[in-house]
């Protein structure tokens, strides 16, 4: 018998690993994305995608291997009908964003840096978060080795969201558009707003989450010409969690 057997999780953190495996399994669809930007051109950063889209695929797999020992269905028939939830938006992603992108040229890159950076932040803010909540010997030692590897991924994506946007005036702009319109918290693009809730709820709900957001929001502003933006803050107030 496993120890997740003997001291089981709680449903709410349960429902929030369902979330975080979706979106850590839907990374490739991300990857496709970005395959047909600028981004494709630049050597260094291709090289990082391979090994952030492999590494963020063993965090869905490790995370699905969890859910399956308390019950809960996961595989390849699951991740198409969370595929297929997505429609005819999920199909003409990548054309809006190479088509978008490509527009915009090499200045894209700053943009897809520094949101790769705030997504981050972000995915390891939530696995602390989980730890903490929870308290279980074996899924704390689970998502501190994802959440280690998210670090690697963040050094990554905030020194080339840094040098590029603090050398082009041009890119900061184009960024800071682009993120007080189009960012959402990590996983709302794919995931039904009931399930968005819950989890800024149970990660965030109260105070400490309050702080926590904060301390978020605040490394976005150290991001050149990204002051003031409030992105993680904005999302709890939308999701009435604040």
């Amino acid at each position: 018998m496993s120890l997740f057997e003997r001291q089981p999780l709680s449903d709410s953190a349960l429902r929030c690993l369902s979330y975080m495996s979706d979106v850590e399994t839907h990374t490739v669809c991300y990857l496709r994305d970005l395959l047909v930007t600028p981004s494709h051109a630049d050597p260094e950063v291709t090289v990082f995608l391979t090994m952030w889209n492999l590494e963020e695929y063993w965090h869905g797999e490790v995370l699905d291997e969890v859910l399956e020992r308390h019950g809960i269905r996961t595989g390849p028939e699951h991740t198409r009908a969370v595929r297929s939830r997505l429609g005819r938006s999920d199909r003409l992603a990548p054309i809006r964003q190479s088509l978008l992108a490509n527009l915009i040229g090499e200045d894209f890159v700053a943009t897809h840096m520094a949101w790769g950076a705030i997504n981050e932040w972000c995915a390891h803010s939530a696995y602390t978060r989980l730890i903490r909540s929870e308290n279980h010997p074996v899924l704390t030692e689970i998502l501190r080795r994802i959440a280690k590897q998210e670090t690697r991924h963040v050094a990554f994506y905030n020194s080339q969201a840094r040098e590029r946007l603090q050398r082009s005036k041009k890119a900061r702009r184009i960024a800071r558009l682009a993120l007080s319109l189009g960012w959402g918290i990590v996983g709302s693009t794919i995931m039904p707003p009931a399930e968005v809730k819950h989890m800024l709820t149970y990660l965030y709900g109260g105070e400490h989450g309050l702080a926590e957001a904060h301390k978020i929001d605040a490394k976005i502003d150290a991001l050149p010409g990204q002051q003031g933006l409030r992105l993680v803050e904005k999302e709890l107030v939308k999701y009435g969690v604040q």
